[in-house]
């Protein structure tokens, strides 16, 4: 993938102004947040997760929690949809979650444009090809975001995402920016048609015959490895 000077030079100066920017203008906002996900939701406050940045190097993700730890008798959670209160569903439908992401935006890890960093369990089971997309700085927003977001297939996010890869432009992340923005207040395409949560990558494959059973659980002993390893370094 060869770069222009607006992603070599330019994108990362533009992430770093407009962090620290929404960061000192939303403080308050994110305060807020903060105070009533402790209140309604309990601590920690932040959730994080690995997740696959740039040449897949593992970061720390961070996001306001949207779910609590309620478990069943065995001691293992409950599913999602039964985790995912009213209020979680709002901080979602308003994007108010993502706001710490900011944080990994300061860091390096993230861009404010790029693809949307995914799990590293729906790494392991891309291709060579759409694994491309990690040739880039992974993004809070990106293209795949702005064509359908989780109401698109899997299939079809990878390929805005290595889309958007392959031609990085100023006026292209500044559309995206602005359609993000349009999004977010219509609440639109946050999650997967009758899911509490979007799918896993992994799961859709098996879900449609796609892999098999044998390939999956491999696939998924592989990610479990991945983060147990890079849970030590830290």
């Amino acid at each position: 993938m060869r770069q222009g000077i607006y992603a070599r030079h330019i994108k990362r100066k533009l992430d770093v102004i407009l962090a620290a920017g929404a960061l000192l203008a939303l403080s308050p906002v994110m305060g807020a947040t903060a105070l009533l996900v402790r209140l309604k939701l309990g601590s920690p406050v932040l959730f994080t997760q690995l997740r696959p940045g740039k040449g897949e190097r593992i970061f720390r993700m961070y996001k306001f929690r949207t779910m609590t730890d309620e478990r069943d008798a065995s001691g293992e959670l409950l599913p999602d949809e039964a985790r995912l209160t009213e209020f979680g569903k709002f901080l979602r439908s308003s994007s108010l979650d993502e706001l710490p992401e900011l944080f990994n935006i300061l860091r390096g890890d993230m861009s404010i444009v790029g693809p949307r960093p995914q799990l590293v369990r729906d790494m392991v089971f891309m291709t060579k090809e759409q694994r491309r997309r990690h040739k880039a700085v992974q993004g809070l927003t990106g293209l795949a975001q702005v064509n359908g977001r989780n109401q698109i297939s899997w299939e079809e996010k990878l390929s805005y995402d290595q889309q958007y890869v392959r031609h990085i432009t100023f006026l292209g992340d500044l559309r995206i920016l602005l359609q993000t923005v349009g999004n977010v207040l219509k609440k639109e395409d946050i999650n997967t048609e009758g899911m509490a949560t979007a799918e896993d990558f992994g799961d859709y494959l098996l879900r449609t015959g796609q892999v098999d059973q044998e390939t999956y659980d491999k696939k998924q002993r592989i990610a479990r490895k991945i983060c147990e390893r890079n849970e030590r370094k830290r």
